[in-house]
């Protein structure tokens, strides 16, 4: 047992560097990803909260931003801190502070969805509404 235990500690750094070029390529999937989900929308003025209860699911963007779906309206997240430790299979742990609002100023945990362990956590950045274009 104690011999596992010095290993533990190693084996968390060697997953914790992760090299660069990894969260690049990430990133750019990330990016191209959310493109598509937002092909023929239109973004509005952005908001600093939203909220919560109304969102009816949430989709995360590899190391690029968070998606909050409200009825036909798609508000992207892109943290202003944090934003290359997200993962498509993340588990997103939000705390409220007396309210039923996801403002700009919280912050969201990030669990890893095999482990349950926290890998990390992103400070929320504008939330910028995307709708359909009505025709």
């Amino acid at each position: 047992m104690k011999r596992y235990l010095t290993i533990l500690p190693a084996l968390a750094l060697i997953g914790a560097a992760v090299p660069a070029s990894a969260v690049s390529r990430m990133s750019e999937s990330g990016e191209a990803k959310l493109a598509e989900a937002l092909k023929g929308r239109v973004a509005g003025t952005p908001v600093d909260c939203i909220t919560l209860r109304n969102a009816e699911s949430s989709q995360i963007y590899d190391g690029t931003a968070i998606v909050y779906q409200d009825g036909g309206t798609l508000y992207v997240n892109r943290p202003t801190s944090g934003a290359s430790s997200l993962r498509r299979d993340d588990i997103l742990v939000t705390k409220l502070w007396g309210s039923d609002r996801l403002c700009q100023i919280d912050t969201v945990r990030l669990l890893d969805q095999g482990t349950r362990f926290e890998h990390g956590w992103v400070g929320l950045g504008q939330f910028v509404p995307y709708t359909k274009p009505k025709s």
